[in-house]
């Protein structure tokens, strides 16, 4: 079978792109081949095509994908031909039309979920999971302030947080994306561009500040997130969309009220097969119970990729954002 996957030979811009066609070999033992019927689209691809994440190269990009399991290798016995799949997984390769992959965490996918669903929903939806079930105890009542809260990861948040009486204050750029935060769940949005938004998460609070804060953004946002925790308060720094967070002295946490941090990535809570099953369940469950709606803004070909992550870099993006194949 020839497959159609993007690739990238060097780091750099989105110009870095290349088709190139290969055949596709047969799963092995632990393996399986899935085609694809749409590929998701994250802020993690753009920083491994840029180089913030090293690999090797050349290489195929794309975390998360679904579509239909064609082959399974020896040993495999959570899917079979013909099952409905999806996957956020190691290593990158999702860009493309199918491919032979570790099979611990491709996941059966529910028949309630379209695949255009499924290809948006795991890599983001699974973070949501870990964010507010695995990292730091997150009860009824309490509130979280989530930086970008539109988008992608951030609207499937909004409503995570409303299924489980918490409060989401967000933040975004504009009134528009505000308002599409506050549709999905939030309590309260703030317009960054607008406002002092530090200033004004500790008035929303009554000067208290929030038990956690969840920052995709990094490098501009975070100070001042640190400056919105109540003492004792967790800061989890999970992505780096204005760039890396600068090194900092571990004091700088006892100075502001004794302050927890951590810096997860999906892929720690995810490496065991069993754990990610679990997850990607509990995950479809708060879906097809309607608790969580995966909105879909932008769709772009598999070829028009270069584009797709030049929408995203500014900030064109609400929501999530596929390939079409």
């Amino acid at each position: 079978m020839t497959v159609r996957t993007m690739v990238i030979e060097e780091h750099g811009g989105p110009e870095k792109f290349k088709m190139v066609e290969a055949e596709l070999g047969q799963p092995g033992p632990g393996q399986v081949m899935i085609r694809h019927k749409a590929v998701g689209l994250n802020f993690i691809d753009v920083y491994q095509r840029t180089g913030l994440y090293p690999m090797s190269l050349p290489h195929a990009l794309g975390m998360e994908a679904a579509g239909i399991i064609e082959a399974v290798g020896e040993g495999v016995t959570h899917l079979k031909t013909g099952d409905r799949a999806a996957y956020a997984a190691t290593p990158p390769g999702a860009y493309c039309d199918a491919r032979v992959m570790p099979a611990a965490q491709v996941c059966p996918l529910p028949d309630a979920i379209s695949f255009e669903e499924g290809a948006a929903m795991m890599l983001k939806g699974l973070t949501t999971h870990y964010l507010f079930r695995r990292t730091t105890p997150i009860l009824p009542g309490d509130t979280v302030l989530f930086h970008a809260a539109a988008g992608g990861v951030g609207l499937i948040a909004c409503q995570w947080a409303r299924s489980e009486s918490i409060r989401l204050i967000g933040t975004a750029g504009t009134d528009e994306k505000c308002q599409l935060a506050l549709d999905h769940g939030a309590s309260e949005c703030i317009n960054y561009r607008k406002e002092d938004w530090a200033a004004r998460v500790k008035d929303l609070t009554g000067g208290v500040g929030v038990d956690v804060v969840m920052d995709a953004v990094g490098a501009d946002t975070f100070e001042g997130s640190l400056d919105c925790l109540k003492p004792l308060g967790m800061m989890i720094s999970f992505g780096n969309a204005s760039g890396a967070v600068p090194p900092f002295s571990v004091g700088l946490l006892a100075q502001k009220g004794s302050l927890k941090i951590t810096r997860p990535t999906l892929f720690t809570h995810i490496a065991d097969g069993p754990t990610c099953q679990q997850m990607a369940s509990e995950l479809f469950e708060k879906v097809v119970a309607g608790d969580v709606k995966i909105r879909i803004d932008q769709r772009f070909p598999l070829q028009d990729v270069a584009e797709a992550h030049r929408a995203l870099e500014a900030r064109q993006t609400t929501g999530s954002t596929i390939l079409t194949l």
